[in-house]
């Protein structure tokens, strides 16, 4: 049974990649999640705001508009900051010594600014990839949706001229054509993308009368998503897609695949149940093609995408038509 694929031009032994969180900043953690089956890791992503601070400490830089958000300040200690950087290099050249599968260097960005030099020292410390995690908020009324979408390009430009490395980059759905994004961003050069990144979500402490997060992991319910767009996209694209969010068993790989998915990372599932879910995962996807007979996974990849399917409409239809309109 071969259950081998490619991901940014990397063979790796299965589909499964562990994606960035706190699972992936620890080199024994990471020894584990490889020694459990994971084919390729994430490390946990770097802030924009961390590498600028560690660039330049004044606190004036830190607060020009358009570079960060000030609030950083209720999240970290300004001294932690100063030694982030320094650790997470380590953490790339420390893993890459124990651990034989590609290592994905991840930066949370949002603009392209001064933090963008700091590829090239991800990618002198060993990094096999690196993965921008952007999402820009559209929430500014004085931009225009163009505006906001060419901030990615910028920052994916300025990215792939710094680094030779492989560069994928890990998306929202808060797009209003989110296909032609999706398509646009393929052709810059990248390597792969990945939909979608998950976000801190608000909800409201009623006694103390604060924001506080809500929903931190996915659930299997948030598969739809990304299963919905890897199908649209499937053979669409210039660049390898791999799906996020939602995938908790063995099953949610397989739909993936079929949508056309090269590759899946997981995260919540490992937060419920440990790093030993994912060899029951590929037992899962072992048992299935076997009884499905299956030698590959090329064999079934995108055989449920939008771009093979008899009837296309089936993924654009966003309303419940017939299915909620009888009781059940």
């Amino acid at each position: 049974m071969d259950i081998t694929t490619t991901y940014l031009g990397f063979k790796l032994s299965n589909p499964i990649i562990v994606g960035s969180c706190g699972y992936t900043y620890s080199v024994k953690d990471i020894k584990t999640l490889v020694d459990s089956g994971a084919s390729a890791i994430v490390l946990k992503s770097i802030f924009e705001e961390e590498i600028i601070w560690e660039m330049d400490s004044n606190l004036a830089q830190m607060q020009r508009p358009m570079t960060v958000y000030p609030e950083i300040y209720d999240f970290y200690d300004l001294e932690t900051i100063e030694d982030s950087v320094t650790k997470y290099l380590n953490l790339i050249s420390d893993v890459k010594k124990e651990v034989s599968v590609p290592i994905i260097a991840s930066v949370n960005c949002v603009s392209s600014h001064e933090w963008v030099p700091f590829a090239q020292r991800i990618e002198n410390a060993g990094a096999d990839a690196l993965e921008l995690n952007i999402f820009i908020m559209p929430s500014d009324l004085n931009k225009t949706s163009q505006e906001n979408e060419q901030t990615y390009f910028e920052i994916i430009n300025s990215v792939l001229a710094k680094v030779k490395i492989p560069v994928a980059v890990k998306l929202s759905y808060y797009f209003s054509n989110l296909a032609s994004m999706i398509k646009k961003i393929s052709e810059t050069g990248v390597k792969g993308i990945v939909l979608f990144n998950r976000f801190f979500e608000p909800d409201f402490d009623l006694e103390s009368l604060t924001v506080v997060p809500t929903n931190v992991l996915s659930s299997p319910s948030d598969l739809g998503k990304s299963l919905r767009w890897i199908a649209i996209m499937s053979e669409r694209v210039n660049c390898d897609l791999c799906a996020s969010t939602g995938v908790h068993d063995g099953k949610a790989v397989i739909k993936q695949i079929l949508a056309g998915a090269k590759a899946v990372q997981i995260a919540s599932i490992l937060y419920r149940k440990g790093p030993k879910v994912i060899s029951d995962m590929l037992d899962e996807i072992k048992n299935w093609m076997s009884e499905k007979e299956f030698n590959t996974l090329d064999e079934f990849r995108g055989r449920l995408s939008q771009s093979r399917s008899l009837n296309p409409a089936v993924y654009e239809r966003a309303q419940f038509m017939r299915y909620f309109s009888e009781k059940f």
